[in-house]
């Protein structure tokens, strides 16, 4: 029996620009139009791409026409599904120039996972190699492939069997995919691959990842920015999982009266603890406004203070004082690390403003020390939010289902965010 293995095509470099399902798509649609007229000519692109969305608000036809006729002297010259690719990825890096560099102008370029850009951020990767070795270490299975060198490309060697994603996405959020329908065994067929992934992939999507443009083929091949891309959003997902009020109602403290509770509860995770920091440095006298995981930390000033009004008893002036933001940076781990804070960064990963690893160091000072009380005033609101278990189940399931659509809006409260009706 033979196995799936997706559109090929000749040019290695070229197939490597795109994922499986941007592949499929454009097949289809050179193949439509080959069926319609009998062949493809230059000609004939123009209107094919404006009806594609990641050119749709970019250009009008008579530009997408003039940005060929740069490439081809005749526009009726034929051209074959290779030449199709090449045109469509001249015109992807046009729109993107266009846009201001900006990769967020298309369904096709909209996330982390996009084709445009391949480079891995070794910091990151190694981060989530030591996340892994950390999490999945005594798991029966896994264990036998840790712990991960983050020099080499086992990550991805791993990946390939699609198991590693499915383990990954139950500790993010216990209890997501039902163990017994994994495939685990250390020689897989083709078929079991298959499974995994798909498994892994609409398992991914129902906790809130963005899964875009990804196919089962593009996780068999081990495509590095793909993998990565993923594993930040379930690892994300995973650290992120007590913000919100039924895990840690203390967080009402952040909020003054019904309708700031109201605003809290709508706020994604990151949100709230983007204002579960705020509320810590305003009390602490930090004057600024802390509004992103990256440049308002670059100068570790606002962790100094943090970590000073959180635990003093293993903070100090030093990380106050020092005018070298490396100094500093390394000052504040040392401290996070007398917490027992995993150390998902270094100092040059702060200073440089890496916006997922400054987000997962900023969790981790929540888990360990998140410096709010139990207000016995506020806490009757809190109590009012149902505990009952089966119809937290069934919020649950609908949920996750509603989340598997692949719709824009991530759904964190089935009760809350659909009030508006949107």
């Amino acid at each position: 029996m033979s196995s799936f293995v997706g559109v090929l095509v000749s040019d290695q470099w070229l197939q490597s620009q795109f994922t499986q399902v941007e592949l499929r798509t454009l097949k289809s649609k050179y193949v439509s139009q080959r069926t319609l007229s009998g062949h493809v000519t230059v000609g004939d692109l123009p209107s094919v791409f404006k009806k594609l969305k990641a050119f749709s608000e970019i250009f009008t036809e008579d530009e997408i026409k003039d940005a060929l006729g740069e490439s081809y002297q005749n526009m009726d010259d034929e051209i074959d599904f290779e030449s199709f690719l090449r045109a469509h990825l001249n015109l992807q890096n046009r729109a993107i120039a266009k846009s201001g560099g900006s990769k967020s102008f298309s369904s096709f370029l909209k996330t982390a996972t996009t084709t445009v850009h391949h480079a891995i951020n070794e910091s990151e990767k190694a981060s989530y190699v030591a996340h892994i070795n950390s999490y999945l270490a005594e798991d029966k299975f896994m264990k036998q492939f840790l712990p991960i060198d983050p020099s080499s490309n086992a990550l991805f060697d791993l990946a390939k069997g699609g198991v590693l994603l499915c383990k990954l996405i139950n500790i993010a959020v216990p209890g997501t995919i039902d163990e017994r329908a994994i495939n685990t065994k250390r020689d897989l067929n083709p078929w079991e691959r298959n499974e995994n992934h798909t498994l892994g992939l609409n398992s991914a999507k129902a906790i809130g990842c963005t899964v875009v443009n990804i196919g089962t083929q593009d996780m068999v091949e081990g495509r590095p920015y793909l993998i990565l891309g993923l594993i930040s959003q379930i690892i994300k997902i995973q650290l992120l999982a007590d913000l919100n009020l039924k895990k840690t109602p203390q967080l009402l403290e952040l909020v003054e009266d019904d309708k700031d509770v109201e605003e809290l509860i709508s706020l994604p995770p990151d949100k709230v603890l983007l204002k579960w920091m705020n509320f810590h440095l305003k009390k602490a006298g930090y004057e600024k406004q802390v509004t992103n995981f990256s440049s308002d930390v670059k100068d570790g000033e606002a962790y100094a203070y943090l970590l000073n009004a959180l635990a003093p008893e293993v903070a100090g002036p030093g990380a106050l004082t020092t005018t070298d933001p490396t100094e500093r940076a390394t000052m504040v781990l040392e401290q996070a690390e007398r917490l027992d804070c995993k150390r998902y960064l270094t100092p040059k990963d702060i200073v440089e403003g890496s916006p997922n690893l400054n987000l997962a160091f900023v969790a981790q000072i929540f888990q360990h020390r998140n410096g709010l009380t139990v207000d016995t005033n506020k806490m009757s609101f809190a109590e009012m939010m149902t505990d009952d278990a089966q119809t937290s189940r069934e919020e649950r399931c609908f949920r996750l289902w509603i989340n598997s659509l692949g719709i824009v809006t991530y759904v964190n409260n089935v009760f809350e965010d659909v009030r508006n009706g949107s």
